[in-house]
């Protein structure tokens, strides 16, 4: 297993930081083309409750003015987080993300998106944005049991995630996997056979990002937990499965997350996650 930060500095020599931008997508799973609401765990701002707002370049300067007292570094990840950032006018999105990933200070291009969000020409316009700079894209999978996506309203089917990945890997796109660790219902058993699944796929995966479901104020699940709780991991329960999930995944696997960040003024649970500094100490000391 490679962690991320020493991946980006072998891969490009200097220290790389994330930028969570915004590229104005909605969701089919919010639209209605799909279903209303979203996943049930999903908040208002589409899972990127911490992206900036405005038109891009003034995005890019707010976000790294954000983060100047944390790094020193000069270029970054343009991180589309928030939604689904395959989805909508093909033309449109190429002029946006061509004109992040040109930029010099912009080192990647990551998209988060649905697999079911990647027609043909979204997969072409992604091929040419490879042909300028990396281009990772973000698929969130959460599991692969049927029933639990189902109780989360994923909206698509296993075979539609494992479509998407022959054709982004076909195209020698990066792909990185999401996966949310104490979905309601679901075992620990379950959740190991989801890395199981990500770690036996050829061609081999890139990169994973492994998270604790958060519950969060103003979605379905946190109406769900505040009428009647359901059983959370403690910090140790989740840091060892992590450890566990590190020991299942190829060597070359860039873990690219190991924990979340819930918006403390919607989070619910489990609220040991906003104590950061403690959650990656435990964490590291166990993988």
């Amino acid at each position: 297993m490679i962690r991320l930060s020493d991946y980006l500095k072998q891969t490009y020599g200097e220290k790389i930081y994330r930028l969570s931008l915004t590229s104005g997508c909605s969701c089919p799973n919010r639209d209605g083309t799909i279903g209303f609401g979203g996943c049930t765990f999903c908040s208002e701002g589409g899972s990127g409750d911490f992206a900036e707002e405005g038109d891009i370049g003034s995005q890019i300067e707010a976000a790294k003015r954000r983060i100047a007292n944390k790094t020193d570094a000069k270029r970054f990840i343009a991180y589309f987080q928030s939604f689904t950032n395959t989805y909508g006018d093909p033309e449109r999105l190429e002029k946006l993300y061509t004109e992040v990933i040109r930029r010099d200070d912009v080192a990647v291009l990551s998209l988060g998106t649905r697999p079911d969000c990647l027609p043909p020409e979204i997969l072409d316009m992604l091929s040419r944005l490879r042909e300028i700079k990396p281009v990772w894209v973000e698929l969130g999978l959460q599991t692969v049991h049927e029933r639990i996506a189902e109780a989360f309203r994923r909206g698509y089917a296993l075979p539609v995630f494992e479509k998407a990945y022959r054709e982004l890997k076909d195209r020698g796109l990066e792909v990185i996997v999401h996966v949310i660790m104490n979905l309601p219902g679901e075992t620990k058993d379950e959740m190991l056979e989801t890395i199981r699944y990500l770690a036996a796929l050829q061609p081999p995966l890139d990169g994973i990002k492994i998270q604790m479901l958060q519950v969060l104020k103003g979605t379905d699940l946190g109406r769900e937990y505040e009428r009647q709780p359901f059983p959370l991991m403690t910090l140790e329960e989740y840091a060892d499965l992590v450890a566990e999930c590190v020991r299942i995944l190829p060597e070359k696997t860039v873990l690219h997350r190991m924990t979340g960040d819930g918006p403390r003024r919607l989070l619910i649970a489990p609220l040991w996650s906003l104590d950061k500094k403690r959650v990656l100490n435990t964490l590291n000391g166990r993988i």
